[in-house]
């Protein structure tokens, strides 16, 4: 139950949808449609409305606001005073669903999902010790700005003050002792546990710890991008590296090889894989922490960003029976996203999928999911000749990186099976090429290949703080060419607000390429032709290049023309 349901159930189910329809915010058939269902189903009318779409937060704010006489405050748009920000613990305002804005003559505001919640205005006018006026925002706003706004960085400061790292005659014994006292509740324990939990609420997917000559760096990638977040001190460094390789079970007393691991934690209520890496630099180890949120729903193929005519294509090649579809592009551009909406949109009772991963990011129900364990013999290849034993009718191979692999996976593909993998390459003629160098036959190719998509990822424009501008010269000229200077000239971008963190994008979204190859096509590979000649083919056949279905996307407003340039790229 979602935080507006339980909004709408405090205001007492019927009261509130009377209070909507004096609001006129639905109207009276909806009003009598839903009451007549709620009565068939003994439900609430107000839950059906939710449900079927007929109210949201913001009508559910502004109703209680009317009913309550209670003023309503937009947090996309006001800014949470750190005066006021100090008074109120942030336990307190996830706890009650608040957040202190600002602090006027002798009263604290604080914006609330329900303000008839008295016990816990009396509890933060206790812990403030003032005098606090309550008004009205939307639920999932102000869980947005709590996030935003109680930020770690002062008491990772405050923590990393109270231990010392270890000096470099005492570097051994000091590892072994970070060791021994990982699972107390020590300074060096907060300071990761902060640092992780900080980025998990940042929407980060990667944690970049960076040792520089005189600090450690802590970048967040956020939406593709780094962000600078706060430094540590540079005598801070070995200490919190020890704590990551406790946690992610590798050799603390090795400094100079690269190593890897991964654990989980939990942040919010909500599981988290991390995946760990380091690396010795000229300042000392770096760490790159990749975060899984297990909590993250799986997203189908129409959320990912398919056009129409793209999403339809790429659904026919689905259906195949056998052969190989791969999806290409660089690291971190959604590869397996893709791929695991792709087999989550394929039948599962009928058919026998199986994966073999490394690691395996999401659990499947009734999908049998190997994971890639090289000490134990089990590489993509060789649990793909085993997985070939055990019946399957479509395989998923995490990634195709080396040549068994490659020509095992054509070999699976040609011998009745759907297989499912990705590969790096820049666009989809790219991926032919690629299959090639890893030593292929042109012939298995040709026979084995039922279509590639390749794909990028682009920031969103914010949709709270959308709005039209003058791009540069250069973006204007990037879109014209690609889509003809005829085309609408107006242009959308995020002004930044609160809850993009001023950035002006919030979240991304996929840019995509398709490839379905035809005869003409085959018979090209089997020739030799060059990837100018193959990419010039599918063109006339149709397919829509990366480039071309990034710049879509700007005219729906969906994204940038910067975001495009920057991102997408191909050759040829």
């Amino acid at each position: 139950m979602d935080k507006t349901t339980r909004l709408v159930q405090s205001a007492q189910g019927e009261n509130l949808v009377q209070m909507l329809l004096k609001a006129e915010r639905i109207s009276q058939a909806q009003f009598e449609h839903a009451s007549e269902l709620a009565r068939l189903q003994n439900r609430r009318a107000s839950d059906i409305l939710i449900e079927q779409g007929l109210v949201g937060p913001e009508d559910v704010a502004s109703a209680l606001s009317l009913h309550l006489n209670v003023p309503i405050v937009d947090l996309k748009r006001h800014v949470v005073q750190p005066d006021a920000l100090q008074l109120v613990p942030e336990q307190t305002a996830r706890k009650h669903n608040l957040i202190p804005l600002d602090i006027i003559g002798d009263s604290l505001l604080v914006v609330m999902a329900d303000p008839r919640d008295i016990e816990a205005i009396e509890y933060v006018a206790s812990q403030a010790k003032m005098a606090v006026q309550a008004a009205i925002g939307v639920p999932e706003d102000i869980e947005k700005a709590i996030d935003l706004n109680y930020k770690a960085s002062s008491e990772i400061q405050k923590q990393v003050s109270e231990f010392a790292a270890p000096s470099s005659e005492s570097l051994e014994d000091a590892s072994i002792d970070l060791a021994e006292e990982a699972v107390a509740d020590t300074p060096i324990v907060r300071t990761v546990a902060l640092i992780v939990t900080q980025a998990v609420r940042d929407r980060a997917s990667d944690i970049h710890i960076e040792p520089q000559e005189e600090r450690v760096r802590i970048r967040y990638r956020i939406d593709g991008v780094l962000h600078d977040i706060m430094s540590l001190p540079r005598n801070a460094l070995e200490a919190v590296v020890s704590r990551l390789k406790v946690q992610a079970g590798m050799n603390i007393a090795e400094r100079r090889r690269p190593q890897d691991g991964q654990f989980s934690v939990t942040v919010d209520e909500h599981e988290v894989d991390i995946r760990a890496a380091t690396c010795e630099t000229a300042y000392g180890e770096t760490v790159v922490l990749r975060i899984l949120d297990k909590s993250l729903s799986l997203f189908t193929l129409p959320e990912l960003g398919f056009l129409p005519d793209t999403l339809k294509t790429y659904r026919k090649m689905l259906r195949s029976p056998f052969g190989m579809i791969l999806a290409g592009g660089p690291t971190g551009s959604g590869k397996t996203t893709t791929l695991y909406a792709s087999i989550n949109d394929l039948d599962r009772n009928e058919r026998n999928i199986m994966t073999i991963e490394d690691p395996i990011e999401y659990r499947f129900i009734d999908i049998k999911q190997i994971q890639v364990n090289t000490k134990a013999g089990v590489t993509f290849a060789s649990g793909l000749r085993a997985t070939m034993r055990l019946d399957p009718d479509i395989i998923l191979v995490g990634e195709i990186r080396d040549t068994d692999t490659a020509k095992t996976a054509v070999q699976a593909a040609l011998t009745g099976h759907l297989v499912l993998s990705s590969i790096h390459a820049n666009d989809a003629v790219g991926v032919l090429f690629r299959l090639m160098d890893l030593g292929v036959e042109p012939f298995l190719i040709s026979s084995a290949l039922v279509g590639i998509v390749a794909q990028r990822m682009v920031r969103r424009v914010c949709p709270h703080c959308r709005e039209p501008y003058h791009p540069s010269l250069e973006e204007q000229i990037a879109y014209d060419e690609e889509m003809g200077s005829h085309e609408q000239k107006r242009f959308y971008t995020g002004a930044g607000c609160n809850l993009c963190a001023n950035t002006g994008y919030l979240g991304r979204t996929g840019v995509f390429e398709v490839l379905s190859p035809s005869e003409e096509i085959r018979r090209m590979v089997l020739k030799g032709a060059s990837a100018g000649e193959m990419k010039a083919q599918a063109l006339r056949e149709g397919m829509i290049t990366l480039r071309h279905d990034g710049m879509l996307k700007v005219k729906e407003g969906i994204t940038t023309t910067h975001e495009v340039i920057r991102n997408v790229f191909s050759i040829g």
